[in-house]
């Protein structure tokens, strides 16, 4: 019979559920009490365990906690990794993300970690994951863009998008194929064009393989999207770790790759393909049996190279790789002797040095001048395993340059002609309308001057697979220069004694002073006179305005200033009056403080008025603070933009609290930063910012899968030599008011008048840094250390002459984001004021 009452027993078990929720709900009660005692007592450690143990009893509560914990995690993670204990930091994010799977906000601090870490793969996937929870999550789109450029450099979209180039590659591989090469390797595919190739032409067998994670996922996705992901395999290794029969089954007869770069053996292809004729390919064609078929010999595509330089005269290069200021903001610079950037082909430099540089040469602001006929370096037939062994332990050869144009001898410039086969080549020639830079040797020598009829002693080598061209000596007149016996030795970190011994060369005026190595972009930066000029003269306002406003009982206290700048700077000496400054600067490499000594004693400043603030702060992150509990700074120096055209990272926060730093009258330099920009058509920077169709990728399906790795905000721009057309003046975007935070805005619409019909295809844009009211400098001067950059619009625009284009700008942060749209209907009575050209005064 069945009950009568709806009413449901009491059993034991129902009874003891009621007791086991209780007990239950008291400790997670008491867990998130107690978490929010450890949290006001910083014991983040702890908080985070009692976070752990409630939201996993009652996760119910995430809502409620999430705000918590995420404050919680973070401030634990930052603890964790100043400790170094790593491990301990992933398993508290893997915890986290356990219970909040799809919190993007976590999600993408994670990946920030991975990404300080060098894991810059795993940090890109959880970026992406943290867009797709959220798309306009700023902090995540900034991070995606930021590491894209890492996992896919932007020369992949200039190579896809260089049709001669991907032709000449399938005429040689079909001809290859067709005359019975049946088996192919393609090494470093990247995206698989080369391999998808080969198939095209009736290859029997392709494989392929790849380094690069996110690449190697990026090429799986184009095979399958172009039906070919069961007829080519591809493998997620290095080709020099791949065996036989367990990669693949049996040596190929075919070989395709393009490891190299502009100075062609730099991506390791002499060791790549040594490894590859030992092991992967099979044998090439024996002269005693020069009729085999190709089927059962190996081959190689490019089958050679051929290396050509030429020496060059060139300001641009001359002023990154060699201090040409002999004074700046009233500093002499004489007393550090010489000064060179890491890129050296000399036998004694340091290992840290690179033996060439890239450049584009058609692109360099100011152009070069040829100071010898072009002359040829090297040849090498990669089809020779004997030659490809013997290149590094070749006799060093010397070549004889006749100078045919007088001028300053600032580099060796080289590029190279592959050879695919015998009917097909592509150049990396500076005249050449190509996707590759040039490789540039510069000269580190203060003997540089060169007359017509000298000769330019150069040696070639191939030191470490990497091809080495040194100017060794000048021939004048029957006399021999040679270029490293007038070079000091290059001092970089080294030991303390060293720095000691280098401060001690002050005290003897016999004694030469050793030469100092900075980043090309310091040295860049040195000899910036302008800017340092302008620097001196506003310190030196401020000053005056200081002492004229102090009271009696303080004019004797110093004037506290600190510069922040990253890498070295010498903005903290120059800031130095005696008697009066107390300078602190934040440089913390041994050699870079050496620096500064150095300079200060050859320029008479008291080695009490320097001093090195990072050794005056616990923690490094937190570098801004007061000079002492009763005092506050008088100055503060920030490094607001970074040489790529971008602003810093954080600089508005760091100004925010550089404020709250600041004695009554004092100032941060620059007070005020303003953002120029124009219209802009330029073919180029589409090139180099997304595969533009199926046409340069000879039909292939391509564009939609490398571009999802398209960053809008282009960097490292010249403008001044930047194949574009400008659509218009240049224009006010936007304005940052460093000391007064009221004045600023996040985000600002300005109408911009088309004075030449075309395309928008970007945004170009650059900055005037306002030291003050009547000292600035602009990032796009001929003597700027600073690069431009432009914002390449997802889809152009096209305008005619008179027409109006209305931008919104946003700046998130540091990130700034441009849209255009074209205002219609919009009169002459309609003039926006903020949006008039800019003068040249301005």
């Amino acid at each position: 019979m069945p009950n009568a009452t709806t009413r449901p027993k009491r059993t034991r078990r129902h009874r003891r559920a009621q007791r086991e929720d209780a007990v239950r709900n008291e400790l997670v009660s008491r867990s998130l009490e107690s978490a929010q005692q450890c949290l006001f007592s910083q014991d983040y450690g702890t908080a985070f365990v009692h976070y752990l143990l409630a939201l996993n009893l009652a996760p119910a509560l995430k809502d409620f906690a999430n705000e918590s914990f995420r404050f919680t995690l973070f401030r634990w993670a930052d603890e964790l990794d100043s400790l170094g204990r790593i491990q301990d930091l992933f398993n508290c994010y893997e915890q986290a993300m356990e219970l909040f799977p799809v919190d993007e906000v976590i999600v993408n601090s994670m990946g920030e970690h991975l990404f300080r870490m060098g894991f810059r793969d795993e940090a890109a996937g959880h970026f992406y994951k943290a867009l797709k929870l959220r798309p306009d999550f700023p902090e995540a789109k900034e991070n995606f863009y930021r590491v894209a450029n890492w996992l896919v450099e932007r020369w992949h979209f200039l190579m896809l998008n260089d049709h001669g180039r991907n032709h000449k590659y399938q005429l040689a591989i079909k001809k290859a194929v067709e005359e019975g090469c049946s088996s192919v390797l393609d090494i470093g595919t990247g995206t698989g064009i080369l391999g998808m190739c080969a198939k095209m032409a009736g290859a029997a067998e392709v494989y392929a393989c790849e380094l690069s994670k996110t690449m190697y996922e990026l090429a799986c996705e184009v095979l399958s999207a172009n039906g070919m992901a069961d007829s080519i395999k591809i493998v997620h290794l290095k080709s020099l770790d791949m065996k036989i029969p367990k990669d693949i089954p049996n040596r190929v007869s075919l070989v395709v790759t393009e490891t190299v770069d502009a100075g062609l053996f730099g991506e390791g292809i002499i060791e790549t393909l040594i490894h590859a004729w030992k092991h992967l390919l099979l044998p090439p064609p024996s002269t005693h049996q020069p009729l085999s078929s190709p089927s059962q010999t190996g081959r190689v595509i490019p089958a050679g190279a051929t290396v050509f330089g030429v020496a060059v005269q060139c300001r641009e290069i001359r002023r990154h790789h060699r201090l040409c200021a002999s004074s700046v903001g009233g500093l002499d610079l004489s007393a550090v002797g010489q000064i060179y950037s890491p890129v050296s082909c000399l036998a004694d430099t340091e290992d840290s040095t690179e033996p060439y540089t890239t450049e584009r040469l058609s692109r360099l602001r100011g152009g070069y001048i040829q100071l010898t006929h072009p002359f040829t370096a090297l040849d090498i037939d990669f089809n020779n395993l004997q030659e490809l062994e013997g290149l590094c332990s070749r006799e060093v050869m010397q070549l004889r340059l006749c100078v045919t144009q007088e001028g300053v001898l600032d580099a060796l410039a080289v590029w190279f002609q592959l050879h695919l086969d015998q009917d097909n080549h592509l150049s990396t020639g500076p005249q050449e309308d190509t996707c590759w830079e040039q490789a540039i040797y510069p000269i580190q020598s203060p003997f540089n001057t060169v007359k017509c009829g000298d000769e330019i002693l150069v040696e070639v080598s191939c030191k470490d697979s990497y091809l080495r061209l040194c100017c060794a000596a000048i021939i004048r007149d029957g006399h021999t220069f040679h270029m490293d016996n007038v070079t000091p030795k290059i001092l970089t970190a080294s030991p303390e004694a060293e720095l000691c011994s280098a401060l001690a060369g002050l005290q003897t005026s016999q004694e030469k002073p050793c030469a100092f190595m900075l980043e090309s972009a310091e040295i860049a930066l040195l000899n910036n006179t302008a800017y340092h000029n302008s620097f001196q003269r506003a310190m030196s306002k401020l000053l005056v305005s200081l002492k004229s406003t102090r009271r009696s009982d303080t004019e004797l206290d110093p004037i506290y200033v600190l510069d922040v700048s990253e890498g070295f700077s010498v903005l903290s000496l120059i800031a130095i009056s005696p008697g009066l400054v107390q300078a602190y600067s934040s440089v913390e490499k041994e050699h870079h403080q050496t620096m500064l000594r150095l300079l200060a004693k050859g320029n008479g400043v008291l080695e009490s008025t320097l001093e090195f603030w990072l050794s005056h702060v616990e923690d490094d992150s937190a570098v801004l603070q007061r000079p002492a509990t009763e005092k506050l700074w008088s100055a503060i120096i920030l490094d607001c933009i970074e040489t790529c055209g971008l602003i810093r990272q954080k600089m508005l926060e760091k100004a925010t609290l550089a404020r709250c730093l600041l004695e009554d009258g004092g100032q941060i330099f620059p007070e005020r930063i303003v953002i120029h920009g124009m219209l802009v058509e330029s073919d180029t920077l589409l090139r180099e910012s997304a595969v533009q169709g199926t046409e340069p990728t000879l039909g292939f399906n391509i564009a939609p899968f490398i571009n999802q790795f398209t960053v809008p905000v282009h960097v490292f721009l010249d403008l001044s030599t930047l194949e574009c057309t400008h659509l218009s003046e240049a224009v006010e975007l936007f304005a940052l008011d460093l000391m007064n935070s009221t004045s600023n805005y996040t985000d600002r619409e300005v109408k911009v008048r088309v004075n030449t019909s075309g395309k928008v295809t970007a945004i170009a844009f650059w900055y005037q840094i306002h030291l003050d009211s009547e000292q600035s400098v602009s990032t796009f001067s001929e003597d700027s250390h600073w690069k431009q950059a432009a914002v390449v619009l997802q889809q152009p625009l096209t305008v005619s002459r008179g027409e109006w284009v209305k931008l919104s700008i946003q700046l998130h942060k540091s990130s700034i984001s441009i849209t255009a749209v074209k205002e219609e209907g919009l009169g002459a009575d309609d003039v926006i004021r903020e949006a008039e050209p800019m003068t040249s005064d301005s």
